[in-house]
């Protein structure tokens, strides 16, 4: 149902079963998938994809033009996947050209009230960021990660999978997999073993990566050296183990310690 107050341009597509609420605007270039809700007061302009499923909430700014100077008006893009919860207050920004001209938000987030995403970000599945909590633009954000409230992640920073980040915490490095962050300047607490252990995550897999963070965070060894050191060693053959490394070996702005 389109409430009779929204405006909703012609050249937007509408997919099956899609509720708009009253006074929410929908420009042109605007796709939403089968069975969406949009709440009232919703702003969503051209260049913005809604999958199917998602809830928006009240007062969402989605896909507005991104926040960066060398911005000029260029078409770009915000793609939204599917079963995602935007609560109120949210605003996610298209990309823009010099980042690759799209942002992404994957599927099954929850993006609570007064979060931002900003332009040409990378947010996986299944990622939670908690009442204001702000990426800048070019972040990765990798599948399941949770971002407490009011957290700031610097621009260009990566988020591992499964890391959990503290509220109020300022991210300026990149938090690898599977780890917790908290700090003024976010520091490493240790693994996110209750997480990982709710993910059901063996205790082999555990273990291995318990070993991997004692040898890369906790010894007197070099980077290069302690890498090279599990790299030798029976965990190695860990799925888990070795998505670890290989995101600390790519990482362009350090890792957090």
């Amino acid at each position: 149902m389109i409430h009779p107050t929204a405006l909703v341009d012609p050249k937007a597509e509408i997919g099956e079963n899609v509720d708009i609420g009253p006074y929410s605007v929908i420009e042109k270039r605007v796709s939403l998938g089968e069975g969406t809700k949009i709440g009232p007061h919703v702003v969503m302009r051209e260049g913005t994809h809604i999958g199917k499923r998602c809830q928006i909430y009240q007062f969402s700014s989605i896909g507005e033009a991104p926040q960066a100077l060398a911005y000029k008006g260029e078409p770009t893009l915000l793609q939204v996947g599917d079963d995602n919860i935007i609560r109120e207050y949210v605003t996610l920004h298209r990309g823009s050209v010099k980042g690759g001209g799209k942002t992404v938000l994957g599927n099954e987030n929850f993006i609570m009230a007064y979060s931002h995403i900003a332009h040409d970000c990378q947010v996986g599945n299944h990622v939670v960021m908690a009442n204001g909590a702000t990426l800048a633009g070019h972040i990765l954000i990798e599948d399941h990660a949770i971002i407490g409230g009011l957290a700031a992640i610097h621009q260009f920073c990566r988020v591992g999978t499964h890391a959990i980040i503290s509220g109020l915490t300022g991210v300026s490095q990149d938090v690898p997999p599977y780890t917790m962050a908290a700090g003024d300047r976010a520091k490493l607490f240790g693994l996110n073993t209750i997480g990982l252990k709710r993910a059901k995550f063996s205790e082999e897999t555990l273990k291995a990566l318990k070993k991997a963070y004692r040898i890369i965070f906790r010894s007197c060894l070099t980077l290069e050296k302690s890498i090279k050191n599990i790299a030798e060693d029976d965990i190695f053959q860990i799925p888990e183990v070795q998505h670890l490394l290989q995101f600390i070996q790519h990482s362009k702005r350090g890792i957090c310690r």
